[in-house]
């Protein structure tokens, strides 16, 4: 019988179950759509129901294993977006989900009078989107949910709870908390007390490709495989992504996914005076990452695909692409820059008015990668800036690599080449078959082939970049002005 792994990657939009080889190859992925709901206690504030969730999950192993008969899972893994949590009751049980994209704490922000500090510690500015505001906003807001709440896990951990009903919290994952001192590779008793939350609150930590033990004897039977198949502790979607794609120490990866972190794999903690970066640790012992992000892209071009393409597929588009010899539409759509303080929160296309025959639908397209291209510009330079990148090339893993124009964009626009696996759209499942092949001490990783994308001259590319700026200018102006 073939050996191999089941990797669960529950992202921002959707959510995956991969049945994959031991060599890294995918034998079947089965996806669906995140369960979201808008939670009224709260502005921008949204929940899963983590019992839904994992009816979702389940049914998504069940359905990828009978696609791949004879199959023998040795082990289990879960990879899934950052700062997510799930809180955990007393007798163990799951109370609530709360996604990366659920601000439920912005009320409190101003509670962290020394932001600075903070940022030294954990090697992130301190908004919302991380997990230990949306504590404090359940602690708040929803004191019932509190009261049963015993402890609270990153949404792979969870997985990973139910799969072995053992709690551990991995320190990729942990970085994105705001409790984690991210230098030190512990729990922060200083920020535990800055956010009011006791130290038996935070659950015991646990390394990436750890053995947590043998599924639970529920589980195999409901996904029908062994159980003494292994559950191994996983790690955040963008640190297996990483994995996935094997850089090398000093190299940069773009990881184009539903956001785009811009990542420097480096062996020492890094700060930007500015506090413009993230460092969070990666997966392995000693290394860690630091990152600038566009912010909201890709999650961007599929909206926008739905509206232009909805029953066409990303071939189609790319040939369209191709046929665009003039600019006649440039977006900006509120992708992040790390030299900004504050969002980009109104955007849109700009185009001659009145609109011309010649404008289609490719051209609007062709604008949002330009603007997804662009803000990967912006935000490579300041991480360059932080940390200098002497290589010739880039790292490219992710979905949003599907598009051969998005290649061409950043190839040119960086001057840097650009390196593409074979595997780069299910880097982060090919990541999690890494670390259980580590964990199993089997031998024999690989990534696949690559791909090179080699920059050329482009007499245009500066003009049009420069037109870019300058609309995403009026569209900062806007945002200003409606706050005024």
């Amino acid at each position: 019988m073939q050996e191999g792994y089941i990797i669960v990657d529950i992202g921002t939009g959707n959510v995956r179950v991969a049945v994959a080889a031991k060599s890294g190859e995918i034998l079947g992925v089965e996806r669906d759509n995140m369960p979201y709901q808008t939670d009224e206690h709260y502005p921008e504030s949204i929940f899963f129901d983590p019992e839904q969730l994992w009816r979702i999950i389940s049914n998504l192993a069940r359905t990828a294993l009978s696609k791949v008969p004879g199959i023998n899972i040795k082990a289990l893994t879960a990879t899934s977006q950052r700062e997510g949590i799930v809180l955990i009751g007393h007798k163990g049980e799951s109370l609530i989900g709360l996604p990366n994209i659920d601000h439920r704490g912005r009320e409190w922000e101003h509670l962290i009078t020394d932001k600075s500090y903070v940022y030294e510690l954990t090697g992130r500015y301190p908004t919302s989107l991380f997990s230990a505001l949306k504590l404090v906003g359940v602690r708040e807001r929803r004191p019932e949910l509190w009261e049963a709440c015993a402890t609270f896990l990153s949404i792979s951990d969870w997985a990973q709870f139910k799969l072995s009903g053992v709690a551990r919290y991995e320190h990729s994952q942990a970085s994105e908390t705001l409790l984690y001192d991210v230098a030190q590779k512990s729990w922060s008793p200083e920020l535990s007390s800055l956010f009011q939350l006791e130290a038996d609150f935070l659950p015991e930590l646990g390394a990436s490709g750890t053995i947590l033990g043998p599924v639970l004897p529920q589980i195999a039977q409901n996904f029908t495989i062994s159980p003494e198949a292994q559950v191994i502790i996983g790690g955040a979607d963008t640190q297996l992504a990483v994995k996935g794609t094997q850089p090398q120490l000093e190299d940069v990866v773009i990881v184009s996914g539903t956001t785009t972190p811009l990542i420097k794999l480096v062996n020492e903690y890094i700060t930007d005076h500015k506090e413009r970066s993230w460092t969070n640790r990666h997966i392995d012992e000693n290394s860690f990452v630091l990152e600038t992000n566009a912010g909201v892209t890709g999650l961007n071009y599929q909206r926008l695909k739905e509206i232009f393409y909805p029953h066409e597929s990303y071939e189609v588009i790319e040939q369209e692409l191709s046929q665009v010899k003039n600019v006649h539409c440039v977006a900006s759509l509120g992708s992040l820059v790390a030299d900004e303080k504050s969002p980009v929160t109104k955007g849109g296309f700009i185009f001659p008015a009145p609109v011309s025959h010649v404008l289609t639908r490719a051209h609007f397209v062709w604008a949002t990668l330009w603007d997804i291209a662009c803000s990967i510009k912006e935000n490579y330079g300041t991480l360059s800036a932080i940390s200098a990148n002497e290589r010739d090339y880039v790292w490219a893993c992710g979905g949003g690599f599907q598009s051969k124009l998005l290649r061409k964009f950043i190839a040119n626009l960086l001057n840097k080449k650009v390196y593409i696996r074979s595997s780069y759209q299910q880097s982060s499942v090919v990541g999690g078959v890494f670390i259980c092949n580590e964990a199993l001490g089997e031998t024999g990783n690989s990534a696949g082939s690559t791909t090179v994308v080699e920059p050329q001259e482009t007499g245009n590319y500066t003009a049009l970049y420069e037109e870019w700026k300058r609309n995403r200018q009026t569209f900062k102006q806007l945002c200003l002005e409606e706050v005024v």
